[in-house]
């Protein structure tokens, strides 16, 4: 079984790679679980594939909590491919200890380069760029499908004492200081078409007289301002002017 968590398309198209390769024939949206707060389909005795991208060094807390409030599983092998626009630290520490607490055998967590898309703080590229990123990224893809059609674990990656800190203490003051959402804002442009308010995955965009307002309850996913048709919405100053990305494969 195929999960994936993804604001702007990254993870979903590996996912979907994925499904393909592995004669999968759904890719579940993570993002539809959590917003529908639905429960996870654990009916198959199958590897459990979590895509997700990467937040701060490891899988994004939402992930985890929606994995953990799923629980206990059934001992079933569990696959962590993770989208980075650098690469994902010590995440692998932290997933496994998940998968020790609810039930789950770990079998590794893969990085999977691909274009920045996390406009609150860095600039996304521009569609050509984006492209040439995404064609790079294939080899790595195929090789995390061959290691789980195998039903190998990934192999363990060399983590560096930056790479424990990036992990541990930089991703809980990126959680603390930095995924906040009141700098959120639409502007006059806004056709109130309600598209981010139906793709947040936390339910946390209203549209009220008209335009979208932010609820307190993020978790910086890059949808609402990634997919807007008309570019009304901004993250402060950071994201004027700025490129919006979604994956363009």
């Amino acid at each position: 079984m195929i999960f994936c968590f993804s604001g702007t398309g990254n993870s979903r198209y590996i996912a979907e790679r994925i499904g393909k390769a592995l004669s999968e024939n759904e890719v579940i949206s993570l993002n539809s679980v959590i917003k529908s707060k639905q429960r996870l389909n654990k009916d198959s005795s199958s590897a459990m594939i979590f895509v997700t991208p990467t937040y701060a060094w490891r899988i994004p807390k939402i992930v985890e909590k929606t994995i953990r409030d799923n629980a206990p599983y059934s001992n079933n092998d569990a696959y962590f491919v993770m989208s980075c626009g650098g690469e994902i630290g010590n995440a692998g520490k932290y997933a496994k200890a998940l998968c020790d607490d609810v039930g789950l055998n770990y079998k590794g967590a893969m990085g999977i380069l691909m274009p920045e898309n996390y406009i609150a703080m860095f600039s996304a590229p521009d569609n050509k760029t984006a492209l040439d990123i995404v064609n790079n990224s294939e080899m790595d893809i195929d090789k995390a499908i061959d290691f789980i059609k195998k039903g190998e674990a990934f192999t363990r990656q060399k983590v560096s004492l930056i790479d424990k800190i990036y992990s541990g203490i930089v991703n809980d003051a990126f959680y603390s200081l930095f995924v906040k959402d009141k700098k959120f804002y639409a502007k006059e442009n806004c056709i109130s078409c309600s598209k981010c308010e139906k793709l947040c995955p936390l339910n946390n965009i209203e549209i009220k007289n008209g335009k979208p307002v932010w609820n307190g309850n993020c978790t910086h996913c890059m949808a609402c301002i990634c997919t807007c048709p008309v570019s009304a919405i901004e993250y402060g100053k950071k994201s004027i002017n700025q490129p919006r990305y979604h994956c363009p494969k």
